[in-house]
Order: structure tokens, then C-alpha cells, then sequence
């Protein structure tokens, strides 16, 4: 995958959670380990997801490579554990720039359906979720992975106090017969009734390719029981590129 691909892919991959009467997605690179109630849908949309990543190319010229977009996320129940999303990566742009010349593309990206699974652990304080995943590579070329992605993921989270829970998601995808392995631990913790955040660690390998790694962090505002405002930031580690990234957004069951 080029630069502005691996990008679009790890942003499909999902995000983490605040806990409210619906348990939302986003922000970040997991997912919660509930479902949306039958009869209720969860909109959550990002109002601005900004990348930016500097490298070098095989001459030795410095890349500078910004992307943004606004990605949407529609989650309904289909039954008490079992849920069915739809999402699409929305209008994105771009900028790249090599040895002082800039090239701007804009588009639209792709959309994704999957269905996600509360798993009953019979635990209080241990839960758990599945989903499987398929990327439809309908978006402009510029913005598209162009060859669809599945994939299977996990979350399990564990709740140590009302203020502390610590969990993991897994990711295992597959576009054009490679694939790619994420791990995201995660910590969410409540500031107070209406603040919270979280932390995390991406590490991601693909087929052929060197390990990635980055460090995200995020918080929630709860303006009521159906609405939630967000804002994140993230940094890439590898050595090789100067990776960032920042969003904001928000969430609102129906």
C-alpha cells in the first residue's frame, strides 16, 4: 500500500468508547464490547480526521503528505447482541508535496458493512465483542483502498472500577490475498460524570512490510445521555517517518 492507502486502512479499522445509555465507537482504534439496543441507531460522525506524515522517497527527496476526511459510522440492533454497521469514509482531501511542487486531489472514499456480536462472558466485570468486516473499495482512486479488505476483530475489556478499564482489540484483515495484524491495548478513565478519555497503543504488521507503531489519546464530553463530543491525537514511532494525527467528532443515538 502507498502512504495515503496504509493511512485509509488503519482509520478503518475502528475506534474505542465512552460508556453511555448507547455505548459508542468512537473515539480511537478499537471498538466497545456492546451493542446497539433493537430498535436504536447510533450516528457517529467525524467532523475532521487530519494525517499528516513526512518520509523520504527512493531519491532521497523529503514527502510531505496531508489527508483529511470526515468518515460516518451507522450502527443499528438487529437483535440484543448482534448489530449491523455501515460505514463510509466520506469527502476526503489531500495534499503531497515533493521537492517543492504540490499535487491536491479530493474525492469521496469507501464504505464498509459488518456486524458486530456482544459476546456474554457471564463475567460483571469482563466483556467482550466480535465483528467482521468488509471494505468496499467503491471510493475515487485517490482515496480508495482499491482492493476490498475483510477482516476479523475482537475487543475484551476488563473494568477494574468505575473509573478504570483496560482492554485489548485484535484485528486480522485481508485485502488482495496479504495481510495485516493490529493490536491495540487501551486504557479509558472517567475525569467526573461527564468527562472522559483514553490512551492507546496501535501496532500493526502487514505482509512483507516493517512493524508500525503509535501512541493515541483522546477525550469524551457527555452533553447528555444521547450525545457525546470528541477529540483525539496520535503519533506515529517508527523512525523512518514523522507520523500525526488529530479529529474531532461526535455521536448521537436515536
Amino acid at each position: 500500500m502507498t502512504q495515503q492507502k496504509t493511512l485509509m486502512a488503519l482509520a478503518l479499522l475502528g475506534c474505542s468508547c465512552a460508556s453511555f445509555a448507547v455505548e459508542f465507537d468512537r473515539p480511537g482504534s478499537g471498538f466497545s464490547t456492546s451493542t446497539v439496543p433493537v430498535g436504536q441507531l447510533a450516528w457517529e460522525q467525524s467532523l475532521a480526521n487530519a494525517h499528516y506524515v513526512e518520509d523520504q522517497n527512493a531519491a532521497g527527496q523529503t514527502v510531505k503528505q496531508t489527508l483529511v476526511y470526515a468518515d460516518t459510522l451507522l450502527r443499528t440492533g438487529l437483535t440484543d447482541d448482534l448489530e449491523l454497521q455501515l460505514g463510509w469514509q466520506g469527502p476526503a482531501w489531500s495534499k503531497t508535496k515533493v521537492a517543492g511542487q504540490s499535487l491536491e486531489q479530493d474525492g469521496l472514499g469507501d464504505i464498509s458493512i459488518a456486524l458486530k456480536k456482544a459476546i456474554d462472558l457471564d463475567d460483571e466485570k469482563l466483556s467482550m465483542a466480535v465483528v467482521a468486516q468488509a471494505v468496499i473499495a467503491t471510493g475515487n482512486e485517490a482515496f480508495s483502498l482499491q482492493d476490498d479488505v475483510y477482516s476479523l476483530a475482537s475487543t475484551v475489556n476488563y473494568q477494574y472500577t468505575d473509573e478504570l478499564t483496560t482492554g485489548i482489540s485484535m484485528f486480522y484483515a485481508v485485502q488482495d490475498g496479504k495481510w495485516r495484524a493490529t493490536a491495540v491495548p487501551t486504557l479509558q478513565y472517567a475525569f467526573n460524570q461527564r468527562w472522559r478519555g483514553y490512551s492507546e497503543l496501535v501496532y500493526s504488521k502487514a505482509e512483507s512490510q516493517d512493524y508500525e507503531y503509535a501512541l493515541g489519546s483522546g477525550v469524551m464530553y457527555k452533553v447528555n445521555s444521547r450525545l457525546q463530543l470528541d477529540a483525539g491525537v496520535g503519533v506515529g514511532l517508527n523512525g523512518h517517518a514523522d507520523r500525526y494525527h488529530a479529529g474531532l467528532g461526535f455521536a448521537y443515538a436515536f
